[in-house]
C-alpha cells in the first residue's frame, strides 16, 4: 500500500474513525490516538520495538479496539529539512507497516517533538528522569499527531 499525503488520508477516512500517531524509536514506538472528530490527539501508550510482524499485530489490535482507520508515522527529517538515513528508515518502516496492517499511512515531520515534550515535562511537570523517559515516547507521538491534525484541519 503506498503512503498517502496526510490531507488525502484524512479526507478518505470514514466519518467517526480515528488516526493512530506513531513515533518509531530504536527501542520503543510511541503511540497516540486522535479523537473521532480528528481535532485532538492524546498519548495512548508505547510498544517495545521488535519484529515488524509483532509490532504490526499490536498496532492493528489497537486500531480495531479504538476504531482507527489510518496511521500517521513520524518522519525524522534533519534540522535543515533534509531526508537522511533516519527518515529513509522511518519511511521504509511506515510502508512495511501499512502493508502488514492493511491500514493506510502518511508521514509527518516530527522534528523536535521529543525535545519539546522533554522540555515541557522538565519545566512544567517536574517529572524525574526515569518517569520522564517512560512518558516521552507516547507524548512525542501525541505532539506529532496534534501538529498533523492542526496543519490539515479544514476551515
Amino acid at each position: 500500500m503506498p503512503l498517502f499525503n496526510l490531507r488525502d488520508l484524512r479526507a478518505a477516512l470514514p466519518r467517526g474513525q480515528r488516526l493512530i500517531g506513531l513515533d518509531p524509536g530504536s527501542r520503543t514506538i510511541g503511540v497516540a490516538l486522535s479523537d473521532v472528530t480528528l481535532l485532538l490527539a492524546s498519548p495512548y501508550g508505547s510498544l517495545k520495538r521488535g519484529k515488524l510482524r509483532a509490532n504490526a499485530a499490536e498496532i492493528l489490535a489497537i486500531a480495531r479496539k479504538e476504531g482507527a482507520g489510518g496511521l500517521v508515522v513520524g518522519l525524522p527529517l534533519g534540522m535543515d529539512g533534509s531526508f537522511g538515513p533516519a527518515a529513509q528508515a522511518a519511511r521504509d518502516w511506515a510502508l512495511a507497516l501499512s502493508e502488514a496492517t492493511g491500514l493506510p499511512a502518511a508521514l509527518w515531520d516530527e522534528r523536535l517533538s521529543s525535545a519539546a515534550v522533554t522540555r515541557m515535562m522538565v519545566a512544567e511537570a517536574d517529572l524525574s528522569r526515569a518517569r520522564r523517559a517512560a512518558a516521552v515516547d507516547r507524548a512525542a507521538a501525541a505532539w506529532m499527531l496534534q501538529a498533523a491534525l492542526d496543519a490539515t484541519r479544514t476551515p
